[in-house]
């Protein structure tokens, strides 16, 4: 067993995190050639990524509370054993539906990685540290949708895309052994919560009404939405209208999955001159810049796949500013609720994010301006969630004392 501050246990974790976002980025390359194959529209394609979103979503609010009670290994192995059925099911669909019923059970079991190890993080972190080893894991799990993409494409071009969930299955099982033989019960018996309804609601009502973690949370829920909605639209901005090809459109995914390891780095180096509000705040106005430039860009009808990457590598930049500091505070005040409270932070996110890719794909105009206005929206909101909420509640241990005490 590897100690739980071990660089090799974040490591681990951020593997096991992947595994989720991994399931949308390894698939993007292949929607039109699903949508041709099953004679599908645009939003019937599309809702296969909502469904996962929306799944991922409610499974967190079980999950959560499930990890808070028996501990997070066997919560996180389970979801993942389900996750790799689901993906065989995936690969054997013969038809839309069956789909996006493969997709919706596959949602159930992935969203076990990251709220688990969001919360992992909290056991055994302090929340100003626990914001350095979330950018660090989020740096490292960069590399899923650097790689992810690419190696979708190439499969959808040399194969077809029902290889794709294979090897999302094999992943799967592979982590599963990983984990249980890899990393001990961060969960200290002390800190076990009670699996009763009435348990379970009540602290998701001492978590909801926690004016931090509402401020944190619906900032990063916002700043969320911005990446779904270029993850919903990118496929069919890039290979249907600006004529991508299916096998490079990853290579143009790993350029903005650059910007967020930069942003990651920057998020880190920062840390030691710089509050977490003040990371925030220069990520959040970054944000909003780029969502404007890709908009203008696209009013101005520069139709390339550079006007749509360069902005969204910026917005990623700073993406990967503001999440670390929005988990991190967003959990501060729970230390024996992490999983509860990671699991609701999970959920207000994943609908966020599924609100804004189904708008894409009812909206999509056959252009990048809807997707373009929608990331510029998202991030005007994050904006404002952080102005009017994250600024007058910081979370306790996270601010240094001078940024001062809730109010």
């Amino acid at each position: 067993m590897l100690a739980l501050t071990s660089i090799w246990t974040t490591i681990l974790l951020a593997a096991a995190v992947a595994l989720g976002p991994m399931a949308i980025d390894m698939y993007l390359p292949a929607l039109p050639q699903i949508g041709s194959d099953f004679e599908a529209s645009t939003a019937q394609v599309q809702l296969t990524l909502s469904i996962y979103i929306a799944g991922f979503a409610i499974a967190q609010l079980v999950c959560g509370p499930l990890a808070d009670r028996y501990g997070r290994k066997p919560i996180m192995i389970g979801g993942m054993l389900l996750f790799a059925l689901a993906s065989i099911g995936c690969a054997l669909a013969t038809n839309i539906e069956m789909l996006q019923l493969s997709r919706f059970l596959q949602a159930l079991g992935g969203s076990a990685g990251p709220v688990l190890a969001r919360a992992i993080v909290r056991d055994i972190y302090t929340p100003r540290d626990a914001a350095k080893i979330l950018a660090m894991l989020a740096g490292m799990m960069a590399l899923a949708p650097a790689i992810a993409p690419t190696l979708g494409g190439f499969m959808v071009a040399v194969f077809n895309w029902h290889w794709i969930f294979i090897v999302m299955a094999a992943y799967a099982l592979i982590m599963v052994a990983v984990i249980a033989i890899g990393i001990p019960e961060p969960l200290h018996p002390h800190n076990q919560q009670p699996f009763r309804l009435y348990s379970l609601l009540r602290n998701y009502r001492l978590v909801s009404t926690d004016p931090t973690f509402i401020g944190y949370t619906l900032t990063s829920a916002a700043i969320y939405g911005g990446l779904f909605a270029y993850l919903s639209g990118s496929a069919f901005v890039l290979i249907d209208v600006l004529g991508v090809a299916p096998e490079h459109f990853g290579l143009y995914n790993a350029v903005t999955a650059a910007g967020y390891v930069l942003g990651n780095i920057a998020s880190i180096r920062f840390a030691s001159h710089c509050t977490a509000g003040q990371i925030l705040r220069y990520g959040l106005i970054g944000s909003l810049v780029s969502g404007v430039i890709m908009t203008l860009l696209a009013y101005s009808q520069i139709y390339t796949p550079w006007a749509v990457i360069l902005p969204q590598t910026a917005f990623m930049a700073a993406l990967g500013m503001i999440l670390p500091q929005c988990m991190a505070g967003a959990l501060a005040n729970f230390p024996k609720m992490a999983g509860s409270a990671s699991a609701l932070l999970g959920f207000v996110q994943m609908a966020a994010a599924a609100t804004a890719g189904a708008l894409v794909g009812h909206l999509h105009d056959g252009t990048p301006m809807v997707m373009a206005i929608i990331i510029t929206v998202c991030a005007t909101l994050g904006l404002l969630g952080y102005l009017l909420l994250v600024q007058r509640y910081p979370a306790q241990d996270f601010e240094p004392q001078s940024a001062g005490s809730q109010s």
